[in-house]
């Protein structure tokens, strides 16, 4: 089980940007992974099960990202 934010080991996404632009890390969390803001990482997590996070990943690779 999780404690804390800090018990985890946290990872940037490979496709974020420089430091100051918007950016994702995720954390394996057991089967879970978390996800949070690495601008703010004490702003919170989203903890994602493991077959959502599948499901994601295949999306995103599978059709890319809409951009805003």
């Amino acid at each position: 089980m999780i404690e804390t934010q800090a018990d985890l080991t946290w990872r940037k996404s490979s496709y974020s940007g420089p430091r100051d632009v918007c950016c994702v890390e995720i954390a394996f969390a057991g089967a879970d992974t978390a996800v949070r803001d690495s601008k703010n990482p004490a702003g919170g997590s989203l903890l994602v099960g493991e077959s959502s996070w599948r499901r994601f990943l295949a999306t995103a690779s599978r059709d890319g990202f809409l951009r805003a």
